[in-house]
């Protein structure tokens, strides 16, 4: 029987044996599951800038995860070997999330703050990121996502309570560019005004030549943040060639402090990454 997926807008519908767009989710058994639940395939302990957030604990640690999937296909993917591979693909390891959450406590002494979903899309691999979340708030342990923000409103504010910091890309600020990846960018708007109302939440848009590097659609994504909050900081990152993309040439330095500058007009933090 074909079930339909509800975690992201993509809303797959799925055969029995067969897995959703993103890799990371299965028709078994009749039930929708995470496939990929505690299946790892990196894991270390980051400085908590590198995800990057500026203005939450800034100079501690945190134990950051991945495994594989993406929702999403961006031609420009740095985590590509992860992101875009299924778990045959991949040598995995398990960790339940009792395990994980006695990691994250022994590197307390590390300065370590808690836990980050990163580096592969992790709300693909939603009922694991739920169910670490639950137990590292009884411990005491911050939880950070880092995402592109795509999942439905319905799991996305379930797990709303349990996320303390946000890192969310905003690709583009056109919806030409989101489908040109595979989104929708008034479904990941919409997401960032939500978490900016319960949690920490910062925003990273990664410049690529003559895709998404218009000055007048960065001044537009500022106007934008701007009503959000004008103290959500902003990430603006170059581009280096990668995965299909390595035709292309880095973004030109000069290009990051322009957008950067029409960016600090309408934002209190903006801050310039990979240069």
């Amino acid at each position: 029987m074909n079930l339909m997926c509800d975690i992201c807008p993509r809303h797959c519908t799925i055969g029995e044996g067969q897995f959703g767009f993103c890799r990371g989710r299965k028709n078994q058994n009749n039930q929708i599951i995470c496939e990929n639940y505690g299946k790892i395939t990196s894991i270390a302990l980051d400085p908590i800038e590198k995800k990057p957030l500026r203005q939450f604990f800034s100079g501690k640690k945190i134990l950051s995860i991945g495994s594989y999937g993406c929702n999403f296909r961006c031609g420009f993917c740095q985590n590509h070997s992860i992101a875009q591979v299924s778990g045959s693909q991949r040598n995995t390891t398990y960790v339940s999330p009792e395990i994980l959450i006695n990691k994250a406590l022994q590197l307390k002494s590390q300065q370590n703050i808690g836990i980050a979903y990163t580096y592969n899309e992790p709300l693909i691999g939603y009922e694991y990121v739920l169910d670490c979340a639950r137990l590292a708030r009884k411990y005491g342990l911050k939880n950070v996502l880092v995402t592109n923000g795509y999942i439905c409103s319905e799991p996305f504010q379930k797990l709303l309570p349990y996320i303390d910091g946000f890192n969310i890309d905003l690709k583009g600020f056109n919806q030409n560019f989101y489908k040109m990846v595979g989104g929708d960018l008034e479904t990941v708007k919409e997401n960032i005004f939500i978490a900016s109302k319960k949690s920490h939440v910062e925003v990273t848009t990664l410049i690529i030549p003559d895709l998404n590097d218009n000055p007048h659609e960065m001044d537009e994504e500022a106007i934008w943040l701007k009503s959000v909050n004008p103290n959500i900081p902003l990430h603006i990152s170059r581009f280096f060639p990668c995965f299909k993309m390595t035709d292309k040439n880095p973004t030109p330095i000069e290009s990051i402090y322009l957008l950067a500058s029409i960016a600090a007009k309408h934002l209190n933090f903006v801050y310039t990454g990979n240069c």
